[in-house]
């Protein structure tokens, strides 16, 4: 019996995605499992896995959007065909064709790698150009259909030294402000529904990218509606000619727009507190050599996950209609990159134990240094954990991740001094916590027992497993 094989959803907030490439011909024998095309949704590219064995029927358009649960094909066993009416896409419409206002009008396109306007190329070679300073759009790949590799990256650095940077000069940028803005293929045609010119409206872009998503555009038309302009920025003139000047694009427009947004919409104060790390300090010595062997933020990120089963209040979220206590403890742990960070997520991080948090958090830092994390990955947290203590920092000021109520900060383990109860004096560990938390939601006295509870936690780390 033919199966029919859907748009998945592929994160909680997912309601469609963007055909980029079919991985596969039509009529293909797969098998479960196998990575059969590419979806772009609006935070993501991500490849998806058929999930049954069988020859593939291929019903949805590269470049199409589909929204979750709809069919975009059908899995045929041996003999089958597809059911009366489904007919098949042509082989134009399987096939990638670039979309020319996605790329830079500098760039110079010498292979078919726009998958419905998104270039052809791994998320690392995409690191790798920005570490080595190489125009990726002026790279030709190697890979699958052309897909730029990280190696093919490398060789363009190699062969022309002297490329054009990712930093522009002052000079060039009026040359590129009538160029229209990258985006989606999906924010292209929901802008194209709603009448939206976006060459010629100010649009902010969130997406890691630098890329104007739908969900940008379905913003600024909210703000619209509701009365508002897009929300702008306005900027001081130059006190005098920079030296260059770095694009606001990619993952540091990401930071700034939230960054900025986070601390204009919530009411954000900080408070810090020592905690004593000895006994933390001492159990970490003892499971060295052991699969259980975890690192001092692991340490954090336990205590911080049992801590907001107490107070559940910080385990929250501001929506219209009041303060929304969460059902799961989801931790985010930002990860810093060359161009910034993210925030992937420890999912059930207070039902796990400090070895499962560990590995968890190993592999996360791990594929987000490689630009391998998947939509999952970075969706649902509930509170974040941001630690500076390799920097030499004891206490900072962070600024909450939207939507989270509160954020933990973690500072450098120190050597202090601490008396007994007979008035020596005993050197000690310690470490400054920093919790920034939005007023709106819980006051300082509630934010000061959630950082006492998590102190305690660490007091005795056999309670973390």
């Amino acid at each position: 019996m033919p199966i029919e094989f859907t748009m998945p959803k592929l994160g909680l907030t997912m309601e469609e995605g963007t055909i980029l490439e079919w991985m596969v011909a039509a009529g293909t024998a797969v098998t479960a499992g196998t990575a059969v095309l590419m979806v772009e949704t609006d935070k993501v590219e991500t490849e998806v896995e058929i999930p049954e064995g069988g020859r593939l029927y291929i019903v949805g358009e590269v470049g199409g959007s589909y929204r979750c649960g709809e069919r975009i094909g059908w899995i045929l066993a041996e003999g089958e065909t597809p059911p009366e009416g489904a007919a098949p896409v042509s082989a134009a419409a399987v096939a990638i064709a670039p979309v020319a206002m996605m790329v830079p009008s500098t760039a110079v396109v010498s292979s078919p790698r726009g998958r419905g306007g998104r270039l052809l190329a791994s998320p690392f070679a995409h690191q790798r150009a920005k570490h080595l300073g190489v125009d990726i759009y002026t790279v030709t790949g190697t890979g699958p259909s052309g897909r730029i590799v990280s190696e093919d990256v490398e060789a363009a650095a190699a062969a022309a030294p002297a490329a054009a940077p990712v930093v522009a000069a002052a000079s060039s940028l009026p040359a590129r402000r009538n160029v229209a803005p990258r985006a989606t293929f999906a924010a292209v045609e929901f802008a194209r529904l709603v009448g939206i010119d976006l060459g010629a409206t100010p649009i902010l872009a969130t997406s890691a990218d630098g890329r104007i998503s739908r969900q940008d555009v379905a913003d600024h038309v909210r703000g619209l509606i509701a009365g508002g302009a897009a929300p702008t920025v306005v900027f001081a003139p130059l006190t005098e000619e920079p030296v260059s000047v770095v694009p606001w694009r990619g993952m540091r427009a990401t930071i700034a727009s939230r960054m900025r947004a986070s601390l204009q919409d919530m009411a954000q104060l900080t408070l810090m507190m020592d905690v004593d790390m000895d006994a933390v300090v001492a159990d970490r010595s003892s499971r060295k050599g052991s699969s259980s062997f975890a690192g001092y933020t692991d340490y954090i990120i336990a205590a911080s996950a049992r801590a907001l089963r107490e107070h559940p209040r910080v385990n929250s979220q501001v929506t219209a209609d009041g303060i929304a206590l969460l059902p799961r403890v989801n931790v985010g742990m930002a990860v810093a990159l060359d161009d910034g960070l993210v925030v992937p997520v420890v999912h059930d991080a207070d039902q796990l134990s400090l070895a499962e948090i560990s590995a968890q958090t190993s592999r996360l830092a791990d594929a987000a240094r490689r630009g391998a994390l998947k939509l999952p990955d970075l969706e649902g947290g509930t509170f974040s954990v941001t630690a500076l203590g390799s920097f030499g920092v004891d206490g900072f000021t962070p600024v909450i991740n939207p939507p989270n109520a509160a954020i933990l900060g973690v500072g450098r383990l120190r050597d202090d001094v601490a008396w007994t109860d007979d008035g020596a004096i005993r050197r000690v560990k310690r470490l400054t916590l920093s919790l920034t938390w939005d007023h709106r939601v819980f006051d300082g006295a509630p934010a000061a027992e959630f950082v006492r509870t998590i102190c305690r936690l660490l007091d005795d780390p056999t309670t973390l497993g």
